[in-house]
């Protein structure tokens, strides 16, 4: 398992490279507007002036700067550490004083000695990783009672398709570690770069159970038909900002959002 971290690891520094200076995050916009939130997580968390969150595997920064200039107090956790090098060197650039922490998701407990209002994570993140038991106690042992607990992410029906996102051909459930070998990056697909990962499936209940299992509560739980970026293949936009499969528009669940609470101590 631990050269499938090191692959993946070095698959995630090779695409932050491409990724900083795509157009699909459009970093120099960023740096102007500050916010690159979309309106699903910004209305299902709401408000988190004054709040303390962390963010479960950031990338190189951008959600969790955004959440720090909407007024909470922010930490980024992520295992690349160009990633975070680079979210570092970006908080500076921006004077927003968000923490940047380089390290395996499962580490997160052994890097922190606090406690957060919120902890937060979204697109295409535990598909990474293979034990979500694992995943939710660390979600649950960051969180302070009370506190809220969301991820926004990709469908895991998405993740049956083929690349060209026109066949099944993957497992809905956890069978075994998917291996693929990509060109480019979802960000740029013209990138001379070539990386292989390794990722696994999770269903909806697998997610849902491991969070339930780690003593959190289930507050509210959403399936979306389309996303709310454009990183796939086979696209077309349906509207600003939402995009669905071609020939299967509406047919597809492509999000989903997960909001849950831990309870308050009696």
């Amino acid at each position: 398992m631990e050269d499938f971290f090191k692959q993946n690891q070095h698959h995630w520094n090779t695409l932050t490279q491409v990724n900083i200076n795509s157009a699909f995050y459009a970093n120099d916009t960023f740096k102007l507007t500050l916010n690159s939130l979309c309106d699903t997580e910004q209305m299902w968390l709401g408000d988190v002036h004054g709040k303390s969150l962390l963010h479960l595997q950031c990338h190189f920064g951008q959600d969790t700067l955004s959440w720090q200039h909407k007024g909470a107090q922010c930490t980024g956790i992520d295992f690349a550490d160009q990633a975070i090098a680079y979210a570092k060197s970006l908080a500076e650039e921006l004077n927003l004083p968000a923490e940047f922490i380089c390290c395996n998701v499962y580490d997160t407990c052994k890097h922190l000695n606090k406690t957060f209002d919120i902890v937060y994570t979204s697109y295409g993140t535990i598909g990474w990783l293979p034990d979500l038991n694992k995943w939710a106690a660390v979600v649950a042992q960051c969180l302070k009672p009370g506190g809220t607990f969301l991820i926004i992410d990709f469908h895991p029906v998405l993740w049956m398709l083929d690349n060209e996102m026109k066949m099944l051909q993957y497992p809905y459930f956890n069978v075994d570690p998917i291996i693929e070998t990509n060109l480019g990056s979802y960000a740029d697909r013209n990138a001379v770069i070539k990386t292989t990962n390794i990722g696994w499936n999770h269903s909806l209940s697998d997610i849902i159970t491991a969070l339930i299992d780690n003593g959190l509560k289930l507050e509210k739980f959403s399936e979306f038909d389309y996303s709310n970026y454009n990183c796939f293949k086979n696209t077309v936009q349906i509207d600003n900002g939402k995009y669905q499969i071609k020939n299967l528009q509406g047919v597809l669940p492509m999000m989903y959002a997960i909001k849950c609470s831990k309870p308050k101590l009696l």
